[in-house]
């Protein structure tokens, strides 16, 4: 069985994509911030629950710990927990950076050991492609008229982190995503979005990839993005 740990997903994409995983014989563990809404939500989906807050080093750790004692092993990570923050200041800034960047860097960091004992490992970041300086210049894209700075600049650190994983670690494949336009809490300010079904399936091929997958890019579901 393959086993699956998914970050922020208690809710919107991380949410779907544990459900459709699961629908494909994953093990998933749903990491949630809030113990309350990923217990709520692992037994709505038959999942198992760590609390995990990507900003926090001992929660990480322990999460990861727990995946360790109970599977030996970790097969998938899907780094899918975000914030968009739509304010430009210092504060905002690191709120953004810390979980949309460096989290990734603290969750992979831990995950790594388990992922090496993986036969098949494969990485998941759900960046975007507002992160994209091909996309954001680009006026007949439409990143070309947003104005989210911090979302922006904290989502193409990701992908480059997704990217330089790729080449400091061989043996692991790591892809970043963009899902699409989703309709979610995050987005909910915008009024805009399709149904998560559509954006987690996007995430979903991306982290059943097998050995002869690509490593190091960002991708869309129409494929590989220049970013």
């Amino acid at each position: 069985m393959t086993v699956t740990l998914i970050t922020g997903a208690n809710k919107g994409i991380g949410y779907e994509t544990a459900r459709q995983l699961l629908r494909l014989g994953h093990q998933v563990y749903i990491g949630a911030r809030d113990a309350e809404r990923g217990r709520k939500a692992a037994a709505e989906l038959g999942a198992r629950f760590v609390q995990l807050d990507v900003t926090d080093d001992a929660s990480v750790a322990s999460a990861l710990a727990t995946i360790d004692a109970d599977e030996g092993r970790l097969d998938v990570l899907v780094h899918n927990a975000g914030v968009l923050e739509t304010a430009l200041d210092a504060p905002a800034a690191l709120r953004s950076f810390d979980t949309n960047a460096v989290g990734v860097v603290r969750v992979t960091e831990a995950a790594l050991p388990l992922l090496r004992r993986s036969a098949s490992p494969n990485v998941v970041t759900v960046s975007s492609s507002a992160g994209s300086f091909w996309a954001v210049t680009n006026p007949e894209r439409p990143e070309f008229h947003l104005s989210l700075a911090l979302y922006a600049a904290s989502k193409a650190a990701a992908t480059m982190l997704t990217v330089q994983y790729a080449k400091s670690q061989p043996g692991i494949r790591f892809n970043a995503v963009e899902p699409g336009p989703t309709a979610t809490d995050m987005t909910a300010a915008f009024g805009i979005g399709r149904p998560v079904e559509e954006s987690a399936r996007v995430v979903v091929r991306l982290a059943t990839l097998d050995a002869t997958g690509p490593s190091g890019t960002l991708q869309d579901e129409a494929g590989q993005l220049p970013w």
